[in-house]
């Protein structure tokens, strides 16, 4: 039996583990005890994968829709001659433009995959681009764009040193941190607790990380935005800033307080759900700490307002001294300096739609727009490659989104299985999964507290005719008539080698004197710790130098803030506003198919609710109700939970599967959240095409 190491490609810590290998098959996985930075840690979720690797529902060869509708196998070379030909004539005779793509979260975690999807979507001239990014996390690329001039420049909080921390939308013992790469978070934050660090936790839920580290500041949902404004207004009133650091290194400061100026504890206390003498002594908190630190995750992304949201933490972390300081938020350079890989060349271009102004966001168009740019009249989306994703369950008003599947001429998946998106597919194609090919851990580059660059090689070779992602591009598109090489797989590592595939990080390793046989010969390279002084000198890429306080390209999203500040002051009292909850027996729809975690309690996705709330409309526990608005509706149970704010209810995402090849998942389906968000023009942040998924509101009815 032979012991090999590599790494988790769930979440950004990319966690050392250790793979048992017999007769080529993986017999057991484990956290790697000796590796330098996650040192032992590896949560349940990515100790599972190896029950995600061993699933006997997963896709193993090519299959093509009969003309009676039906699946049949067929082989690569045919396979790949079909997809060719089927794009062909849709873009004969229909234009480039009439095929999207859509690409998911896993594609953040494979190194390979991004550089062959670039290739196949310039090939074919592909203009509509889509990502799961617009469901979770565009807001902070468009922020730190309009900020620090680039999308890729995210100072990270250094808890280990900091005296206070302040976290939004964030349960790390559930989720970990995105955005930031950091083994066992629970871990560091109890370390800092215990060392003393004050660390406040401000969600609409009691949720699980906060008991015995931290306070909690029960927000009402997606207002977050209003407290960080007063904070920041009592900071700047009570002559809590650091001016000589403002002076020095920021740009358009009387604007920033322009804007703060209408947000005061008193104007905010009552949108906000938190007292005007809570937000002025958590301000006073903030000022006394000697080094304060700010997060946020994807709780505030999520909402409407999450690149204004993302702006504001760090003008708290400007402010205060804060930014670019030991204890504060740090810039976390990695294997290489990618902050001028982001950088903002020239100015944001929107293009005039019929859904008004529309921009792209490292290259992704709003998914929100996915549904009618297919059902549109005009021009419409004929056919959809998607890569690695589920847009049916991840995206806002999953009713909307099968109407348009079903418009379509032409879909292509690839992925690891079947899913709800496969089923409209006229080509699924089996991907290797983390452990079936060669990798490095890119996803954490510039957003790890301790740097480090790992290398895989594949753990055990792909089953059956799993290919990955790259090969299966390069193949059509050598089917397509494009110049291309391949290689067989009974030669991978040298197909890999010779195509020159690593080529693009052996170049960016060697801003760090490293080569790609340094980190194979090593397995795990440890980099220099991030050191705090540089920050303005050297990363900021904005035209002056300087941090800019407050972006004319906000001005739009700031007359909005306005406008839904003035909504919510006006808004019923018993509205429901429903946030998504996070758990550890489910990650996205990917997870839905574990059996090991469909565990007593765990089966589907209740509605959470706050026992006053249920008592006022007639619910119990485990009482049957109809969730509905005017997106959509869904019916499951009630789970009481009184960690909840008053008004807010919580249900998990990811479920609703509704097919049959998938065992476990269609036991246990559960309902599609999604189906109660909006989409279409208005359901986004125009700034950032970030779609608004939390803070939603409902109706809940007894069924």
């Amino acid at each position: 039996m032979d012991s090999i190491k590599t790494f988790c490609r769930v979440c950004e810590p990319s966690c050392g583990l250790v793979a048992e290998v017999d007769n080529g098959e993986i017999v057991s996985l484990k956290p790697d005890k000796s590796h330098p930075v996650t040192k032992g840690f590896a949560c349940h979720k990515g100790i599972a994968t190896l029950e995600i690797h061993k699933d006997e529902d997963r896709l193993d060869h090519p299959q093509r829709r009969n003309a009676s509708g039906e699946l049949e196998r067929v082989r690569w070379q045919e396979a790949c001659a079909g997809i060719a030909e089927k794009l062909a004539e849709i873009k004969e005779k229909f234009g480039p433009d009439a095929i999207a793509a859509y690409t998911g979260n896993p594609l953040a975690f494979n190194s390979l995959a991004g550089p062959a999807i670039g290739s196949f979507v310039l090939n074919n001239g592909i203009r509509r681009n889509f990502s799961s990014g617009t469901q979770d996390c565009t807001n902070k690329f468009a922020a730190a764009e309009a900020v620090f001039g680039s999308s890729t420049i995210h100072p990270i909080p250094d808890i280990e040193h900091t005296d206070f921390l302040l976290i939004f939308g964030a349960n790390p013992r559930i989720s970990h941190m995105s955005f930031i790469s950091i083994a066992d978070p629970m871990h560091v934050l109890r370390s800092a607790a215990k060392r003393g660090a004050d660390i406040c936790f401000v969600d609409p839920r009691y949720n699980e990380s906060i008991k015995g580290i931290g306070r909690h500041f029960a927000v009402k949902p997606d207002t977050d935005v209003y407290l960080m404004a007063a904070l920041l207004h009592v900071l700047f009133r009570d002559g809590h800033v650091d001016e000589p650091q403002m002076i020095e290194h920021a740009d358009h400061v009387s604007d920033l307080k322009a804007f703060i100026e209408g947000y005061a504890p008193t104007d905010v206390a009552a949108v906000v759900g938190v007292s005007a003498e809570d937000i002025e002594q958590l301000a006073r908190d903030i000022a006394a700490a000697p080094t304060a630190a700010f997060y946020m995750s994807t709780g505030v992304n999520m909402g409407r307002q999450g690149s204004l949201a993302y702006w504001l933490l760090f003008m708290l972390s400007l402010a205060t001294g804060n930014l670019d300081r030991r204890g504060g938020n740090i810039y976390s350079r990695g294997f290489y300096p990618a902050a001028k890989a982001g950088r903002l060349r020239g100015e944001i271009t929107y293009e005039d739609t019929q859904y008004g102004d529309v921009r792209r966001i490292r290259g992704s168009l709003p998914g929100n727009l996915m549904a009618d740019m297919i059902l549109q009249e005009d021009n419409p989306i004929r056919g959809l490659i998607v890569i690695s994703g589920n847009p049916l369950l991840s995206m806002g008003s999953g009713e909307k989104l099968r109407r348009a599947f079903e418009k379509l001429e032409f879909v292509m998946v690839i992925d690891i299985y079947p899913s709800a998106t496969s089923d409209y597919a006229d080509y699924i194609l089996p991907a290797t999964d983390m452990y079936e090919r060669a990798d490095i851990n890119i996803c954490g580059l510039g957003m790890q507290q301790q740097p480090f660059i790992q290398y895989t090689d594949f753990v055990v070779p792909p089953k059956a005719e799993r290919r990955p992602e790259w090969w299966i591009l390069r193949e059509i598109e050598r089917a397509q008539g494009f110049e291309t090489e391949n290689r067989e797989l009974d030669d991978y590592q040298q197909a890999i080698d010779e195509l020159g595939l690593f080529n693009r990080f052996s170049h960016m390793m060697g801003q760090s004197d490293l080569t790609l046989e340094d980190v194979r010969d090593e397995g795990t390279v440890v980099l220099n710790p991030v050191e705090p002084g540089k920050f303005f000198s050297n990363v900021i890429q904005t035209e002056s130098g300087h941090v800019d306080c407050c972006p004319g390209t906000f001005n739009e999203s700031i007359e909005r803030c306005a406008e839904i500040f003035d909504e919510l002051k006006s808004e019923e009292t018993s509205q429901l506003k429903m946030i998504s909850r996070r758990t550890n027996y489910m990650v996205n729809s990917w997870f839905h198919n574990v059996k090991s975690l469909k565990r007593s309690g765990h089966l589907n996705n209740p509605l959470y609710i706050h026992p006053e709330d249920a008592r006022a409309r007639n619910l119990g526990e485990g009482s049957a109700v109809k969730v509905h608005n005017e997106f959509g509706e869904v019916t499951t149970t009630v789970t009481l939970d009184d960690g909840l704010t008053r008004g807010t209810v919580a249900m998990t995402h990811g479920w609703g599967y509704r097919g049959r090849d998938m065992k476990t998942a269609s036991e246990f389906s559960g309902c599609n959240v999604n189906d109660l968000l909006p989409s279409g023009a208005g359901s986004y942040e125009k700034i950032s095409n970030q779609a608004f998924m939390t803070g939603v509101p409902v109706d809940v009815a007894a069924v």
